[in-house]
C-alpha cells in the first residue's frame, strides 16, 4: 500500500465512476483499476461493488474512506508542516526563568514572543539559577533567565545579559514607624541599617547573588548578621513582612507589594544584579532562533524603543570554567 494507491482510492470514492476517476487523476482507465484491485488485494476486503452500470463503496469502503481522506490530507499538509517547524513558526520552547524575572524581563518578552509565534508551545518554568543550570545541561529547558554577574558559566553553555539593576533594601513597616532605621529623603542613608538581621538567598542557590550582597557589606566594612535564608524572593519578601529581618532585592521587586513591606533605596552606591539568557552551545532548535530573533530585535524595529535584550553578535561569548551558579 503507498500513497499513490490511496489517492486513487479516495478519487473513485468521490466520483464512484473509475472513468471520471481516471481524467481526475491524469491517467487511463486500465491502470487505475488494477490499482484499486491491488489494494482490495493488501486489505483483504472489497472497497467498492462494481456492476455494468454502477460503482458503490462497500460497507468497509466507506468505513475505511473516513480514516483515508484525513490522512491523505495530512500527507499534503507535510511540507507547509515542515517549514513551519523549520523556521520556529511551530514547534516548542522550554523557557525557565527566575522568579524575580516576572516582575522585570520576563512579560514583556513572553507577549513579544507569544504574539510573533502564537503556533509555537511555549513552557515557562520557574527555577533557581542553580537548577536552570542543570536543566539546560540535561536538555530539559531551551534556554533560562537567571541571575548573573559575569560569574563563571560551564564551556557547554552560552550566556548574554539582559539587565542590570539597584539593589533596594525591603524593610518591614513597622521598623520605618519606630525609627529603627536611618532614612532621609526616603532613602536609607550612611551605613548603620547594616547592622539588622538580613535574610539572604543561600549562596549554594545563586552565589552571585549571594557575593553581591556580602561584598557590599564587607566594602563598608560591616559583617551582615543573617537571620534566615530563602531561595524564592516572594518568600523572602514574606519573612520580611514578618519582621525577621530585611533583604537588598532588585529594585523591580517594588512591584510586589506586600502588607508590612517598605522598600527603600540606598542612598549611595546601590550594587547592581545582573539578569541573564543561558543556553547550551549548540542548541539548533528553529523556535530557540525564533526566540532570540524578537528578543534581540533591534531598536529600529521596536519604533525607536530600546531594544528588550542587547543584539547578538559573532564575539565569544562569556562564559568560563566553573561550578555551579
Amino acid at each position: 500500500m503507498d500513497l499513490r494507491q490511496l489517492r486513487h482510492f479516495l478519487a473513485v470514492a468521490d466520483t464512484l465512476h473509475f472513468g471520471r476517476a481516471a481524467e481526475r487523476l491524469g491517467m487511463t482507465q486500465p491502470p487505475l483499476s488494477q490499482s484499486i484491485m491491488a489494494l482490495e488485494r493488501t486489505l483483504g476486503a472489497d472497497l467498492f461493488v462494481r456492476s455494468k452500470r454502477s460503482v458503490a463503496l462497500t460497507a468497509f469502503g466507506r468505513q475505511w474512506l473516513e480514516h483515508v481522506r484525513p490522512a491523505v490530507e495530512a500527507v499534503a499538509e507535510l511540507p507547509a508542516v515542515a517549514e513551519r517547524l523549520r523556521t520556529g513558526a511551530a514547534g516548542r520552547l522550554s523557557l525557565a526563568f527566575v522568579s524575580y524575572a516576572d516582575y522585570n524581563i520576563l512579560p514583556a518578552l513572553v507577549a513579544r514572543y507569544s504574539s510573533a509565534f502564537p503556533d509555537v508551545e511555549l513552557e515557562l518554568v520557574e527555577a533557581t539559577s542553580d537548577v536552570q543550570v542543570e536543566d539546560l545541561l540535561s536538555g530539559r529547558i531551551n534556554a533560562g533567565i537567571l541571575i548573573s554577574t559575569r560569574a563563571a558559566l560551564l564551556p557547554a553553555l552560552a550566556y548574554r545579559p539582559l539587565l542590570k539593576e539597584p539593589l533596594v533594601a525591603a524593610v518591614p513597616e513597622a521598623w520605618v514607624e519606630d525609627g529603627r532605621l536611618p532614612i532621609a529623603d526616603g532613602s536609607l542613608r550612611d551605613d548603620d541599617w547594616m547592622a539588622q538581621p538580613l535574610i539572604i538567598f543561600p549562596r549554594r542557590v545563586s552565589p552571585d547573588f549571594h557575593d553581591l550582597v556580602m561584598g557590599f557589606y564587607r566594602s563598608r566594612g560591616h559583617q551582615p548578621s543573617i537571620r534566615q535564608q530563602a531561595i524564592q524572593m516572594q518568600t523572602i519578601i514574606s519573612l520580611v513582612s514578618a519582621g525577621l529581618g530585611m533583604a537588598l532585592v532588585p529594585a523591580s521587586l517594588r512591584h510586589l507589594a506586600r502588607t508590612g513591606v517598605r522598600y527603600l533605596p540606598l542612598a549611595k552606591d546601590a550594587p547592581e544584579l545582573e539578569t541573564g539568557l543561558a543556553w547550551r552551545e549548540g542548541d539548533d532548535s528553529a523556535t530557540l532562533a525564533a526566540f532570540f530573533d524578537v528578543a534581540f530585535r533591534d531598536r529600529a524595529e521596536t519604533g525607536g524603543a530600546a531594544p528588550l535584550l542587547p543584539p547578538p553578535s559573532p564575539a565569544p561569548r562569556h562564559r568560563r570554567d566553573g561550578g555551579r551558579w
